[in-house]
Protein backbone atom coordinates (compact mmCIF):
# COMPACT_ATOMS: atom_id res chain seq x y z
CA UNK A 1 0.00 0.00 0.00
CA UNK A 2 1.13 3.53 -0.94
CA UNK A 3 0.27 6.89 0.90
CA UNK A 4 0.81 10.28 1.73
CA UNK A 5 2.30 11.15 5.31
CA UNK A 6 -0.54 11.09 7.75
CA UNK A 7 -3.56 9.87 5.32
CA UNK A 8 -3.40 6.25 7.28
CA UNK A 9 -4.24 5.72 11.48
CA UNK A 10 -1.02 3.57 11.46
CA UNK A 11 -2.57 2.34 15.24
CA UNK A 12 -5.60 0.88 13.54
CA UNK A 13 -3.53 -1.30 11.02
CA UNK A 14 -3.74 -4.73 12.08
CA UNK A 15 -3.32 -6.61 8.37
CA UNK A 16 -0.14 -7.68 7.92
CA UNK A 17 1.80 -5.78 4.73
CA UNK A 18 4.07 -3.56 3.46
CA UNK A 19 2.65 -0.07 3.63
CA UNK A 20 5.15 2.74 2.09
CA UNK A 21 4.25 6.64 3.17
CA UNK A 22 5.72 9.12 1.47
CA UNK A 23 7.29 11.61 3.36
CA UNK A 24 7.73 15.49 1.99
CA UNK A 25 11.23 17.31 2.39
CA UNK A 26 11.54 17.98 6.29
CA UNK A 27 12.51 21.77 5.27
CA UNK A 28 10.21 23.03 2.85
CA UNK A 29 11.64 26.33 0.71
CA UNK A 30 9.95 29.72 1.73
CA UNK A 31 9.27 31.88 -1.61
CA UNK A 32 9.39 35.52 -1.38
CA UNK A 33 5.90 37.29 -2.34
CA UNK A 34 5.75 39.75 -5.36
CA UNK A 35 6.80 43.19 -4.33
CA UNK A 36 7.22 44.82 -7.74
CA UNK A 37 3.21 45.00 -8.32
CA UNK A 38 1.77 48.94 -8.37
CA UNK A 39 -2.19 49.14 -8.23
CA UNK A 40 -3.51 52.37 -9.52
CA UNK A 41 -7.11 53.83 -9.32
CA UNK A 42 -8.78 55.97 -11.58
CA UNK A 43 -10.38 56.77 -14.59
CA UNK A 44 -10.57 55.13 -18.05
CA UNK A 45 -12.11 55.10 -21.28
CA UNK A 46 -13.04 51.37 -21.43
CA UNK A 47 -12.60 48.42 -19.07
CA UNK A 48 -14.10 47.11 -16.35
CA UNK A 49 -15.48 49.33 -13.37
CA UNK A 50 -14.10 49.08 -9.73
CA UNK A 51 -12.54 45.09 -10.65
CA UNK A 52 -8.89 44.89 -10.61
CA UNK A 53 -7.54 44.06 -13.89
CA UNK A 54 -4.11 42.84 -14.34
CA UNK A 55 -2.12 44.84 -16.49
CA UNK A 56 1.83 44.43 -17.82
CA UNK A 57 2.48 47.26 -19.86
CA UNK A 58 0.71 50.80 -20.91
CA UNK A 59 0.26 48.65 -24.54
CA UNK A 60 -1.50 46.04 -22.23
CA UNK A 61 -3.74 48.90 -20.69
CA UNK A 62 -4.77 50.65 -23.63
CA UNK A 63 -6.45 47.42 -24.91
CA UNK A 64 -8.21 46.73 -21.57
CA UNK A 65 -9.13 50.51 -20.61
CA UNK A 66 -8.59 52.61 -23.96
CA UNK A 67 -5.48 55.06 -24.27
CA UNK A 68 -4.99 57.45 -21.44
CA UNK A 69 -6.47 61.01 -21.78
CA UNK A 70 -5.25 64.46 -20.73
CA UNK A 71 -7.70 64.69 -18.16
CA UNK A 72 -7.89 64.86 -13.90
CA UNK A 73 -7.47 61.39 -12.22
CA UNK A 74 -6.65 59.61 -15.21
CA UNK A 75 -5.58 55.91 -14.76
CA UNK A 76 -3.74 55.63 -18.26
CA UNK A 77 -1.51 58.57 -17.28
CA UNK A 78 0.00 57.21 -14.27
CA UNK A 79 0.34 53.63 -16.06
CA UNK A 80 2.28 55.02 -18.82
CA UNK A 81 4.81 56.77 -16.33
CA UNK A 82 5.35 54.20 -14.14
CA UNK A 83 6.01 51.51 -16.68
CA UNK A 84 8.73 54.17 -18.02
CA UNK A 85 10.43 53.18 -14.91
CA UNK A 86 10.44 49.66 -15.66
CA UNK A 87 7.40 48.34 -13.71
CA UNK A 88 5.41 45.79 -15.46
CA UNK A 89 3.57 43.99 -12.82
CA UNK A 90 -0.11 46.40 -12.07
CA UNK A 91 -3.63 46.03 -11.20
CA UNK A 92 -5.97 48.53 -12.63
CA UNK A 93 -9.25 50.11 -10.85
CA UNK A 94 -11.59 52.16 -13.08
CA UNK A 95 -13.79 53.96 -11.20
CA UNK A 96 -16.47 56.49 -12.63
CA UNK A 97 -19.48 58.98 -11.54
CA UNK A 98 -21.92 56.54 -12.10
CA UNK A 99 -22.91 58.35 -15.42
CA UNK A 100 -21.06 55.77 -17.65
CA UNK A 101 -22.77 54.49 -20.93
CA UNK A 102 -22.23 51.81 -23.28
CA UNK A 103 -21.52 52.48 -26.81
CA UNK A 104 -24.49 50.26 -28.69
CA UNK A 105 -25.07 49.06 -32.47
CA UNK A 106 -27.69 47.63 -33.75
CA UNK A 107 -29.24 46.40 -36.59
CA UNK A 108 -32.37 47.16 -38.59
CA UNK A 109 -33.83 49.21 -35.84
CA UNK A 110 -37.40 50.90 -36.71
CA UNK A 111 -37.34 54.69 -37.78
CA UNK A 112 -37.36 56.83 -34.47
CA UNK A 113 -36.87 53.64 -32.54
CA UNK A 114 -33.64 52.22 -31.90
CA UNK A 115 -34.72 49.57 -28.78
CA UNK A 116 -37.18 48.10 -31.61
CA UNK A 117 -34.29 45.94 -33.83
CA UNK A 118 -33.09 42.87 -35.18
CA UNK A 119 -30.48 42.47 -33.03
CA UNK A 120 -28.26 44.96 -30.57
CA UNK A 121 -24.33 44.87 -30.13
CA UNK A 122 -23.77 46.93 -26.96
CA UNK A 123 -20.15 47.09 -25.86
CA UNK A 124 -19.26 44.60 -23.21
CA UNK A 125 -18.00 47.90 -20.82
CA UNK A 126 -18.92 51.28 -20.78
CA UNK A 127 -16.75 54.56 -21.80
CA UNK A 128 -16.28 56.25 -25.23
CA UNK A 129 -13.57 54.10 -26.67
CA UNK A 130 -16.60 51.42 -27.56
CA UNK A 131 -17.68 54.21 -29.96
CA UNK A 132 -14.20 53.23 -32.31
CA UNK A 133 -16.16 49.73 -32.29
CA UNK A 134 -16.44 48.37 -36.04
CA UNK A 135 -18.88 45.50 -36.42
CA UNK A 136 -19.37 44.09 -40.14
CA UNK A 137 -21.69 41.80 -41.56
CA UNK A 138 -20.78 39.84 -44.69
CA UNK A 139 -21.98 36.34 -46.23
CA UNK A 140 -20.32 33.17 -44.32
CA UNK A 141 -17.24 30.86 -45.52
CA UNK A 142 -20.12 27.97 -46.08
CA UNK A 143 -22.68 28.53 -48.23
CA UNK A 144 -26.05 30.47 -46.68
CA UNK A 145 -23.87 31.34 -43.59
CA UNK A 146 -22.91 34.49 -42.42
CA UNK A 147 -19.65 36.22 -40.86
CA UNK A 148 -19.92 38.71 -38.51
CA UNK A 149 -16.25 40.65 -37.28
CA UNK A 150 -16.49 42.77 -34.21
CA UNK A 151 -12.93 44.90 -34.21
CA UNK A 152 -11.65 47.33 -31.74
CA UNK A 153 -8.23 49.34 -31.81
CA UNK A 154 -5.87 47.40 -29.92
CA UNK A 155 -7.61 44.07 -29.64
CA UNK A 156 -7.88 41.13 -31.89
CA UNK A 157 -10.67 41.21 -34.45
CA UNK A 158 -13.62 38.69 -32.96
CA UNK A 159 -14.41 36.61 -35.99
CA UNK A 160 -17.62 34.83 -35.89
CA UNK A 161 -18.04 32.67 -39.09
CA UNK A 162 -20.64 30.39 -40.56
CA UNK A 163 -23.65 31.10 -38.54
CA UNK A 164 -26.41 29.19 -39.72
CA UNK A 165 -29.46 30.99 -41.53
CA UNK A 166 -32.68 28.79 -41.70
CA UNK A 167 -34.73 31.29 -41.44
CA UNK A 168 -34.51 35.24 -40.52
CA UNK A 169 -35.65 34.32 -36.76
CA UNK A 170 -33.24 31.33 -36.40
CA UNK A 171 -30.01 33.42 -37.41
CA UNK A 172 -30.56 36.11 -35.38
CA UNK A 173 -30.62 33.75 -32.26
CA UNK A 174 -27.56 31.86 -33.68
CA UNK A 175 -25.48 34.97 -34.11
CA UNK A 176 -26.74 36.45 -30.37
CA UNK A 177 -25.73 32.55 -29.25
CA UNK A 178 -22.05 32.85 -31.05
CA UNK A 179 -21.33 36.34 -29.59
CA UNK A 180 -22.60 35.58 -25.97
CA UNK A 181 -20.98 31.96 -25.90
CA UNK A 182 -18.64 31.76 -28.80
CA UNK A 183 -18.64 28.52 -31.07
CA UNK A 184 -16.35 25.85 -29.99
CA UNK A 185 -12.60 26.00 -27.95
CA UNK A 186 -11.15 28.20 -30.80
CA UNK A 187 -13.80 30.78 -30.81
CA UNK A 188 -14.73 31.66 -27.38
CA UNK A 189 -17.30 34.48 -26.21
CA UNK A 190 -16.55 38.13 -27.64
CA UNK A 191 -14.55 40.21 -25.06
CA UNK A 192 -15.56 43.04 -26.64
CA UNK A 193 -19.44 43.37 -27.39
CA UNK A 194 -22.49 41.25 -25.73
CA UNK A 195 -25.87 40.14 -27.98
CA UNK A 196 -29.28 41.50 -27.34
CA UNK A 197 -31.93 39.81 -29.72
CA UNK A 198 -34.44 42.05 -30.85
CA UNK A 199 -38.02 42.19 -32.00
CA UNK A 200 -37.60 42.56 -35.60
CA UNK A 201 -36.37 38.74 -35.62
CA UNK A 202 -37.89 38.55 -39.27
CA UNK A 203 -35.97 40.96 -41.22
CA UNK A 204 -33.51 38.59 -43.04
CA UNK A 205 -30.22 39.41 -42.86
CA UNK A 206 -28.28 41.24 -45.64
CA UNK A 207 -24.35 42.80 -45.90
CA UNK A 208 -24.49 46.19 -45.41
CA UNK A 209 -27.50 45.74 -43.08
CA UNK A 210 -29.15 49.19 -41.50
CA UNK A 211 -27.11 49.89 -38.12
CA UNK A 212 -27.35 52.84 -36.22
CA UNK A 213 -29.11 54.24 -39.21
CA UNK A 214 -26.09 53.97 -41.68
CA UNK A 215 -25.21 51.88 -44.49
CA UNK A 216 -22.68 49.64 -46.09
CA UNK A 217 -21.26 47.00 -44.46
CA UNK A 218 -18.66 48.59 -41.85
CA UNK A 219 -20.81 50.02 -38.69
CA UNK A 220 -19.65 51.55 -36.28
CA UNK A 221 -20.88 51.93 -32.41
CA UNK A 222 -22.44 55.15 -30.94
CA UNK A 223 -23.45 56.09 -27.29
CA UNK A 224 -20.34 55.17 -25.06
CA UNK A 225 -19.52 57.56 -22.38
CA UNK A 226 -16.88 57.46 -19.96
CA UNK A 227 -18.88 58.98 -16.42
CA UNK A 228 -15.49 60.45 -15.90
CA UNK A 229 -16.60 64.85 -15.76
CA UNK A 230 -17.75 63.85 -12.34
CA UNK A 231 -15.50 61.68 -10.38
CA UNK A 232 -14.05 63.50 -6.68
CA UNK A 233 -11.76 61.98 -4.83
CA UNK A 234 -14.32 60.35 -2.85
CA UNK A 235 -14.76 58.29 -6.41
CA UNK A 236 -10.80 57.57 -5.90
CA UNK A 237 -11.07 56.68 -2.23
CA UNK A 238 -14.49 54.31 -2.53
CA UNK A 239 -16.38 52.39 -0.08
CA UNK A 240 -15.38 49.72 1.54
CA UNK A 241 -17.57 46.29 1.48
CA UNK A 242 -17.40 42.51 0.49
CA UNK A 243 -16.78 41.31 -3.29
CA UNK A 244 -18.46 43.03 -5.91
CA UNK A 245 -19.83 46.08 -3.77
CA UNK A 246 -16.14 47.39 -2.73
CA UNK A 247 -15.12 50.57 -4.61
CA UNK A 248 -12.01 52.91 -5.74
CA UNK A 249 -9.55 51.88 -2.96
CA UNK A 250 -11.06 49.10 -1.41
CA UNK A 251 -11.69 47.01 -4.69
CA UNK A 252 -7.93 46.13 -4.25
CA UNK A 253 -8.14 44.36 -1.58
CA UNK A 254 -6.64 41.31 -1.16
CA UNK A 255 -4.67 41.88 -4.19
CA UNK A 256 -1.46 41.26 -3.20
CA UNK A 257 0.67 44.42 -4.34
CA UNK A 258 3.30 46.62 -2.74
CA UNK A 259 2.12 49.82 -4.09
CA UNK A 260 -0.90 52.14 -4.11
CA UNK A 261 -1.37 55.10 -6.36
CA UNK A 262 -4.76 56.70 -5.99
CA UNK A 263 -4.11 58.95 -9.48
CA UNK A 264 -4.49 62.38 -8.50
CA UNK A 265 -5.49 61.35 -5.13
CA UNK A 266 -4.53 65.58 -3.81
CA UNK A 267 -7.47 66.46 -0.88
CA UNK A 268 -5.54 65.61 1.80
CA UNK A 269 -8.74 65.28 3.48
CA UNK A 270 -8.78 61.81 2.20
CA UNK A 271 -5.59 60.61 2.97
CA UNK A 272 -6.16 59.61 6.72
CA UNK A 273 -8.24 56.68 4.98
CA UNK A 274 -5.69 55.91 2.45
CA UNK A 275 -3.24 55.18 5.00
CA UNK A 276 -5.54 52.90 7.25
CA UNK A 277 -6.26 50.55 4.22
CA UNK A 278 -2.56 50.54 2.97
CA UNK A 279 -1.37 49.77 6.38
CA UNK A 280 -4.04 47.10 6.97
CA UNK A 281 -3.32 45.73 3.49
CA UNK A 282 0.48 45.94 3.90
CA UNK A 283 0.77 48.87 0.65
CA UNK A 284 3.09 51.58 0.91
CA UNK A 285 0.50 54.22 -0.78
CA UNK A 286 1.90 57.36 -3.02
CA UNK A 287 0.34 60.73 -2.90
CA UNK A 288 1.24 64.16 -3.82
CA UNK A 289 -0.34 67.50 -2.73
CA UNK A 290 -1.96 69.64 -6.05
CA UNK A 291 -0.04 70.93 -8.34
CA UNK A 292 1.97 74.17 -7.71
CA UNK A 293 0.94 73.82 -3.19
CA UNK A 294 3.76 76.31 -1.53
CA UNK A 295 5.98 74.34 0.84
CA UNK A 296 4.80 76.19 3.52
CA UNK A 297 0.75 75.28 2.25
CA UNK A 298 2.35 71.33 1.79
CA UNK A 299 3.78 71.26 5.10
CA UNK A 300 1.01 72.44 6.87
CA UNK A 301 -1.60 70.21 4.87
CA UNK A 302 0.68 66.79 5.55
CA UNK A 303 0.67 67.70 8.85
CA UNK A 304 -3.21 68.23 9.05
CA UNK A 305 -3.93 64.86 7.17
CA UNK A 306 -2.87 62.54 9.78
CA UNK A 307 -0.70 60.20 7.94
CA UNK A 308 2.28 59.74 10.16
CA UNK A 309 2.71 56.55 8.86
CA UNK A 310 5.43 54.52 7.53
CA UNK A 311 2.43 53.21 4.90
CA UNK A 312 2.17 56.37 3.05
CA UNK A 313 4.50 58.44 1.00
CA UNK A 314 4.01 61.88 0.44
CA UNK A 315 5.33 63.82 -2.91
CA UNK A 316 5.34 67.91 -3.06
CA UNK A 317 3.17 69.63 -5.68
CA UNK A 318 6.26 70.35 -7.26
CA UNK A 319 4.57 68.17 -10.81
CA UNK A 320 6.45 66.97 -13.48
CA UNK A 321 6.29 67.92 -17.10
CA UNK A 322 6.05 64.82 -19.31
CA UNK A 323 5.66 64.30 -23.43
CA UNK A 324 2.34 63.11 -23.61
CA UNK A 325 2.74 61.08 -27.52
CA UNK A 326 -1.05 60.10 -27.01
CA UNK A 327 -2.28 63.66 -26.51
CA UNK A 328 0.92 65.10 -28.47
CA UNK A 329 1.09 67.67 -25.56
CA UNK A 330 3.74 67.73 -22.89
CA UNK A 331 2.17 68.74 -19.83
CA UNK A 332 3.03 68.72 -16.25
CA UNK A 333 1.27 65.52 -13.99
CA UNK A 334 1.29 63.84 -10.88
CA UNK A 335 4.60 62.73 -9.56
CA UNK A 336 3.06 59.16 -8.51
CA UNK A 337 3.27 57.69 -11.26
CA UNK A 338 7.30 57.88 -11.67
CA UNK A 339 8.10 57.62 -8.34
CA UNK A 340 5.67 54.38 -7.84
CA UNK A 341 6.96 52.73 -11.04
CA UNK A 342 10.47 53.44 -9.71
CA UNK A 343 9.88 51.93 -5.85
CA UNK A 344 7.90 48.87 -7.72
CA UNK A 345 11.49 48.14 -10.06
CA UNK A 346 13.45 48.12 -6.78
CA UNK A 347 14.66 44.93 -4.99
CA UNK A 348 12.55 46.14 -1.71
CA UNK A 349 15.72 46.56 0.39
CA UNK A 350 16.32 49.53 -1.54
CA UNK A 351 15.21 53.74 -1.08
CA UNK A 352 14.01 55.54 -4.15
CA UNK A 353 16.35 58.38 -2.69
CA UNK A 354 18.78 59.13 -5.55
CA UNK A 355 17.28 56.98 -8.34
CA UNK A 356 17.24 58.34 -11.56
CA UNK A 357 13.12 58.80 -12.81
CA UNK A 358 12.68 58.37 -16.72
CA UNK A 359 10.67 60.09 -18.63
CA UNK A 360 10.59 63.61 -16.58
CA UNK A 361 11.44 66.42 -19.48
CA UNK A 362 10.60 69.16 -16.52
CA UNK A 363 9.20 70.25 -13.11
CA UNK A 364 7.74 73.07 -12.19
CA UNK A 365 10.17 74.44 -10.01
CA UNK A 366 12.41 74.28 -12.82
CA UNK A 367 10.67 75.16 -15.28
CA UNK A 368 10.17 78.64 -14.10
CA UNK A 369 14.30 78.83 -13.36
CA UNK A 370 14.12 78.55 -9.46
CA UNK A 371 16.04 75.67 -7.69
CA UNK A 372 15.25 74.43 -3.79
CA UNK A 373 17.31 76.11 -1.05
CA UNK A 374 18.62 74.15 1.70
CA UNK A 375 15.95 75.90 3.67
CA UNK A 376 13.47 74.23 1.88
CA UNK A 377 14.51 70.74 1.24
CA UNK A 378 15.10 70.78 5.35
CA UNK A 379 11.20 72.18 5.80
CA UNK A 380 9.82 69.45 3.79
CA UNK A 381 12.04 66.69 5.04
CA UNK A 382 11.21 67.55 8.42
CA UNK A 383 7.23 67.05 6.95
CA UNK A 384 8.07 63.70 5.62
CA UNK A 385 7.52 64.92 2.43
CA UNK A 386 9.30 63.72 -0.63
CA UNK A 387 9.90 65.61 -3.81
CA UNK A 388 11.63 65.62 -7.36
CA UNK A 389 15.13 67.20 -7.32
CA UNK A 390 17.43 68.05 -10.62
CA UNK A 391 20.20 67.81 -10.09
CA UNK A 392 19.89 65.01 -7.54
CA UNK A 393 21.99 64.84 -4.14
CA UNK A 394 24.45 62.45 -6.01
CA UNK A 395 25.27 65.28 -8.47
CA UNK A 396 23.80 63.42 -11.02
CA UNK A 397 22.18 65.51 -13.83
CA UNK A 398 19.04 63.59 -13.90
CA UNK A 399 15.49 63.96 -12.07
CA UNK A 400 15.60 62.15 -8.64
CA UNK A 401 14.14 61.98 -5.31
CA UNK A 402 15.62 63.98 -2.75
CA UNK A 403 15.01 61.84 0.19
CA UNK A 404 13.80 57.90 0.29
CA UNK A 405 11.53 58.87 3.45
CA UNK A 406 7.84 57.41 3.85
CA UNK A 407 5.31 60.38 5.98
CA UNK A 408 5.99 58.45 9.05
CA UNK A 409 8.12 60.43 12.01
CA UNK A 410 9.85 57.66 13.78
CA UNK A 411 13.19 58.18 12.83
CA UNK A 412 14.02 54.03 13.12
CA UNK A 413 10.86 53.30 10.28
CA UNK A 414 10.80 56.34 8.27
CA UNK A 415 12.89 55.10 5.18
CA UNK A 416 11.24 53.84 1.75
CA UNK A 417 13.18 50.41 2.52
CA UNK A 418 11.55 49.95 5.82
CA UNK A 419 8.23 50.57 4.81
CA UNK A 420 8.67 48.31 1.30
CA UNK A 421 11.02 45.43 3.05
CA UNK A 422 8.69 45.17 6.38
CA UNK A 423 5.80 44.94 3.75
CA UNK A 424 7.75 42.29 2.02
CA UNK A 425 8.63 39.53 4.90
CA UNK A 426 5.29 40.08 6.84
CA UNK A 427 3.13 38.77 3.81
CA UNK A 428 5.74 36.53 2.99
CA UNK A 429 5.92 35.11 6.46
CA UNK A 430 2.47 35.16 6.85
CA UNK A 431 1.89 33.16 3.93
CA UNK A 432 4.69 30.64 4.45
CA UNK A 433 3.99 29.99 8.37
CA UNK A 434 0.54 28.77 7.96
CA UNK A 435 1.40 25.15 7.19
CA UNK A 436 2.32 25.23 10.54
CA UNK A 437 -1.57 25.45 11.46
CA UNK A 438 -2.66 22.28 12.78
CA UNK A 439 0.65 20.21 12.92
CA UNK A 440 1.42 18.49 16.37
CA UNK A 441 4.14 20.85 18.87
CA UNK A 442 6.91 19.12 19.54
CA UNK A 443 10.22 19.04 19.55
CA UNK A 444 10.81 18.08 16.18
CA UNK A 445 8.47 20.31 14.90
CA UNK A 446 10.17 23.61 16.50
CA UNK A 447 12.91 21.92 14.95
CA UNK A 448 11.81 21.82 11.24
CA UNK A 449 9.72 25.71 11.89
CA UNK A 450 13.63 27.15 12.84
CA UNK A 451 15.28 25.45 10.16
CA UNK A 452 12.68 26.79 7.60
CA UNK A 453 13.03 30.70 8.65
CA UNK A 454 16.91 30.38 9.25
CA UNK A 455 16.89 28.87 5.37
CA UNK A 456 14.95 31.39 3.72
CA UNK A 457 17.03 34.65 5.72
CA UNK A 458 19.75 32.95 4.90
CA UNK A 459 18.66 33.26 1.03
CA UNK A 460 18.14 36.83 1.27
CA UNK A 461 21.27 37.58 3.38
CA UNK A 462 23.28 35.82 0.42
CA UNK A 463 21.48 38.39 -2.19
CA UNK A 464 22.08 41.58 0.26
CA UNK A 465 18.37 42.13 1.47
CA UNK A 466 19.07 41.89 4.87
CA UNK A 467 22.49 42.37 6.81
CA UNK A 468 24.81 44.96 8.04
CA UNK A 469 27.36 47.06 8.01
CA UNK A 470 29.60 44.75 9.76
CA UNK A 471 30.52 42.05 7.32
CA UNK A 472 29.07 40.31 4.27
CA UNK A 473 27.96 36.65 3.53
CA UNK A 474 28.57 34.31 5.00
CA UNK A 475 31.77 35.43 7.43
CA UNK A 476 29.70 38.19 8.86
CA UNK A 477 27.47 38.66 11.71
CA UNK A 478 24.48 37.04 11.24
CA UNK A 479 21.72 39.69 10.63
CA UNK A 480 18.39 37.96 12.19
CA UNK A 481 18.29 36.18 15.22
CA UNK A 482 15.47 33.61 16.21
CA UNK A 483 13.71 32.40 19.08
CA UNK A 484 11.27 29.30 19.59
CA UNK A 485 11.66 27.10 22.69
CA UNK A 486 10.32 26.74 26.56
CA UNK A 487 11.47 30.51 27.58
CA UNK A 488 9.03 31.79 24.93
CA UNK A 489 6.98 29.05 25.02
CA UNK A 490 5.65 28.46 28.20
CA UNK A 491 3.36 25.36 28.94
CA UNK A 492 0.31 27.14 29.95
CA UNK A 493 0.47 28.64 26.84
CA UNK A 494 1.10 25.73 24.56
CA UNK A 495 -1.48 23.45 26.07
CA UNK A 496 -3.52 26.39 24.89
CA UNK A 497 -3.03 25.82 21.36
CA UNK A 498 -0.18 28.62 21.33
CA UNK A 499 3.25 28.79 19.86
CA UNK A 500 5.57 31.72 19.49
CA UNK A 501 8.37 32.19 17.21
CA UNK A 502 10.45 35.69 18.31
CA UNK A 503 12.35 36.71 14.76
CA UNK A 504 14.29 40.22 14.87
CA UNK A 505 16.46 40.84 11.63
CA UNK A 506 18.62 43.84 10.70
CA UNK A 507 18.16 45.73 7.70
CA UNK A 508 20.94 47.40 5.71
CA UNK A 509 21.41 51.14 6.54
CA UNK A 510 20.57 53.56 3.60
CA UNK A 511 23.57 55.97 3.17
CA UNK A 512 21.70 59.43 3.44
CA UNK A 513 25.41 61.73 4.27
CA UNK A 514 28.84 60.66 3.32
CA UNK A 515 31.79 62.38 5.03
CA UNK A 516 34.61 62.72 3.57
CA UNK A 517 37.62 64.39 5.73
CA UNK A 518 40.25 65.77 3.16
CA UNK A 519 43.79 67.10 4.27
CA UNK A 520 45.38 68.10 1.17
CA UNK A 521 48.33 70.49 0.93
CA UNK A 522 52.33 70.26 0.03
CA UNK A 523 53.56 69.71 3.85
CA UNK A 524 51.42 66.57 4.22
CA UNK A 525 52.98 63.64 5.15
CA UNK A 526 52.06 60.25 3.59
CA UNK A 527 53.07 57.02 5.56
CA UNK A 528 52.62 53.69 3.68
CA UNK A 529 53.02 50.54 5.19
CA UNK A 530 55.97 48.20 3.68
CA UNK A 531 55.33 45.64 1.14
CA UNK A 532 55.95 42.16 2.59
CA UNK A 533 58.44 40.72 0.10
Amino acid sequence: MIVQQGAINLAAVQVPGVIVQIVPPAISPILGVPSNGVAFVGTASWGPVNSPAIVGSYADYAAKFGPLKNRPFDMGTHVAAAYQQGANDFRCVRVTDGTDTVAVCVFNYEAGSPSTSSLALPSLYTGSYGNNTIVTLSPGTRAGSWKLTVSLPGMVPEVFDNVAAPTPAAFWSNLADAVNHGQGPNRGPSQIVFAQVGSRTAIAPAAGSTANGGSGSLTGMVGGTDGADGVTAASIVGSDGTGANRSGIYATRGCGTALLDPCDLTDTTHWANVAAFALAEGMYAVLAHPAGTAIGTAVAATAAANVDSYAVKVLHGDWCYWSDTVSAVTRAISPQGFVAGRLANLSPQHSGLNKPLAGIVGTQKTAANQVYAQADLLALRQAGIGVIVTPGPGGQRAYTLAFGCNAGSNTGTNGDNYSRLTNFLAPTLNQAMGSEIGRLQSGEQRRAALAKLDQFLASLWQQGIIGNASGDYPNGPQPWSLTLDDSNNPPDRVALGFEQIDLKVQYLSVILNLLVNLEAGQSVQITRAPVAA
